[in-house]
């Protein structure tokens, strides 16, 4: 999920907290356990930092080692630890609980959305993403927003409230995630493809469209959207098998890019002095452009000259790299 659905989480968290009389009952638990469920919600994306260092090893890492099993227990152990030396004399096991609730529960949203996770290593490296929620829901970011409102203005109380709101949300995710197979069933008997091929259907900010992605037996993709009972299809992507493409993949940025997608494909633009390979992942088609890329501008004898690798518009990306066009 996004950052501000995971931290008004975090609060709602701390407000079903008061279901624990031993919370209910210490202030200053309660303060402490809010601390915990926030930063617990939070914690598994401290890896956006690696941004910082290079594009090439956020995008290889975020949501990778940070949303593994070891470190689920890390996350809880650090945030406990301090939270110990700061709140001194509280019975830690309360918030020891909460925490772990609080990183569980955003590993475990994150499986259901197409950006996915490697919440299964050190077992594998598989990426799972399940395609069952948009990575913002306004349904979940408003409904939490709405109890915490009613809980600061001590119009209702906590226990009751929300856990009135999480039985909800745990309804509405059994719901996403029916809706989301019977559509796949739906877009399969529609298509009725004489061919073999695969099908992915991924959720839109719309309950009633879904984007879908179909994949050929020759490994071209065919890109569509199925709203209500109609099943449309737009665009059929396959990858060039230009030289500059195979040249493309032995650099870091690219190799970041594949390691994290199994639906790329390569163009290739012909420049006056080279060649821009654009790479891109065709399941964030938006607005006919694809966010989410690794491109390298290289000359004749196939030597970089630029690069570039993550989420940026057509325009901003031909920005940036416009220097580097000979």
């Amino acid at each position: 999920m996004d950052t501000s659905t995971h931290f008004v989480m975090g609060i709602g968290l701390a407000g079903l907290a008061y279901i624990d009389p031993v919370v209910a009952a210490d202030p200053m638990l309660a303060a402490a356990v809010m601390v915990g469920t926030i930063a617990g919600s939070q914690a598994p994306d401290i890896d956006t930092a690696l941004r910082f260092k290079s594009n090439s090893l956020y995008i290889r890492n975020h949501r990778g080692m940070s949303h593994s099993l070891p470190f689920l227990l890390l996350w809880v152990l650090m945030i406990t630890g301090v939270i110990g030396l700061i709140f001194r004399g509280i019975p830690l096991a309360h918030v020891v609980l909460w925490t772990a609730v609080a990183v569980g529960v955003h590993v475990f949203t994150d499986l259901f959305n197409t950006y996915g996770t490697q919440a299964a290593r050190p077992f594998t490296e598989r990426w799972i993403a399940w395609n069952v929620i948009h990575i913002f829901d306004p349904f979940l970011f408003t409904t939490h927003v709405i109890a915490i409102l009613l809980w600061a203005f001590d119009l209702v109380q906590p226990a009751p409230l929300f856990t009135s709101l999480y039985i909800l949300i745990g309804v509405y995710y059994i719901w996403r995630t029916i809706t989301r197979a019977l559509v796949a069933r739906k877009v399969k008997l529609m298509d009725n493809s004489p061919e073999p091929a695969k099908y992915i259907v991924i959720p839109t900010i719309s309950w009633s469209r879904w984007h879908v992605v179909k994949t050929n037996k020759d490994g071209s993709y065919e890109l569509g959207k199925i709203d209500g009972n109609e099943l449309t299809w737009s665009l059929h992507a396959t990858s060039s098998t230009h030289a500059a493409v195979a040249a493309s993949r032995k650099l870091p940025e690219v190799s970041a890019f594949l390691y994290f997608t199994s639906y790329a494909v390569a163009e290739v633009e012909e420049l006056p002095a080279g060649y821009k390979v654009r790479w891109a992942d065709v399941r964030y088609r938006h607005r006919k452009q694809y966010p989410f890329v690794a491109v390298v501008v290289m000359d004749r004898n196939f030597e970089t000259i630029d690069t570039y690798v993550g989420w940026l518009s057509d325009e901003k990306m031909d920005k940036k790299l416009l220097s580097a066009r000979p």
